[in-house]
């Protein structure tokens, strides 16, 4: 979790603060969350994105990333009018990718958010740095913003996990997330032939392991080996009054795909993280 950094332009303007401000309190944030020690909540530095920030607390942000090891996270090339004011803000850099970069803030504890007009040049520079990518493709499609290539993404070697965005789509669920991904693959399908559709498989790996590998977790969570936390949900398939038909002869391939694309809260009969059961909750679980 982050505290929300900017200190240039007025979209959001009780979000923004001075380059001192924003320093100084992300810095109190982060003493105050580490301070409590929580296990599964850790902070991230959160400069809001390009447009809104400065260089002079880019860089300031950067580095307090790196003298305390932090995750970082913000968003890049959601849409074609962003990718043109930044370029206009930020005539000396070679790319919105490059702005990241310059400030050290393109690291392998890095997620961008979107990436939906990133060139094969930036998306070199993820790869080598070990940034990661979170697609979004509710958000992406409710705002008009564009269809982020996965194929391509994936191509380059790139790590990429499922994202919501947060508001800035109609869910946030990640079984929604699956859908609009595999949607969205179809659709660029459907404008070039020569595309290769994602397979359920592959956006089921990128809603699980792939999430936890673009947040560098993947060494503790993201599936079932042996030694990781037992992040899990139990599924019922066949749960009265569910939204599935099911046929006898249906194998468990085909049960899974089916939940991905009909399933619901109705078929999640249990909850799971690091092993300790939340769903359903009550004082006595462990």
């Amino acid at each position: 979790v982050g505290k929300v950094c900017m200190d240039r332009n007025n979209s959001v303007k009780h979000y923004k603060e001075t380059s001192q401000e924003s320093q100084e309190e992300t810095c109190r944030f982060i003493a105050e969350l580490l301070n409590k020690k929580y296990p599964r909540v850790k902070p991230v530095v959160t400069p809001r994105f390009a447009p809104s920030c400065t260089g002079a607390l880019l860089g300031q942000l950067g580095a307090i990333a790196k003298n305390n090891n932090l995750h970082i996270q913000s968003h890049i090339s959601e849409n074609v009018e962003e990718v043109k004011l930044v370029k206009d803000m930020f005539p000396e850099s070679e790319s919105y990718t490059h702005i990241y970069h310059k400030y050290n803030l393109l690291t392998d504890k890095t997620v961008m958010a979107h990436g939906c007009y990133l060139s094969d040049e930036e998306l070199n520079l993820f790869r080598e740095t070990g940034a990661s990518l979170s697609h979004c493709p509710n958000s992406n499609i409710s705002l008009c913003s564009g269809i982020l290539n996965v194929r391509n993404v994936l191509k380059h070697k790139v790590k990429l996990g499922l994202g919501t965005d947060v508001a800035g789509g109609y869910s946030a669920s990640m079984l929604d997330a699956v859908r609009r991904a595999l949607d969205s693959s179809k659709v660029l399908t459907i404008q070039d032939p020569e595309h290769e559709t994602l397979t359920f498989e592959e956006v089921f790996r990128l809603a699980t392991l792939g999430g936890s590998q673009a947040l560098s977790m993947d060494d503790q969570t993201g599936n079932f080996e042996v030694g990781k936390d037992f992040d899990a949900l139990r599924v019922n398939v066949a749960a009265p009054g569910g939204p599935m038909d099911l046929i006898q002869s249906d194998a468990p391939k085909i049960l899974l795909e089916k939940f991905l694309n009909l399933g619901d809260d109705r078929n999640i009969v249990e909850v799971f993280v690091a092993g300790r059961k939340v769903v359903p909750f009550t004082d006595k679980n462990e």
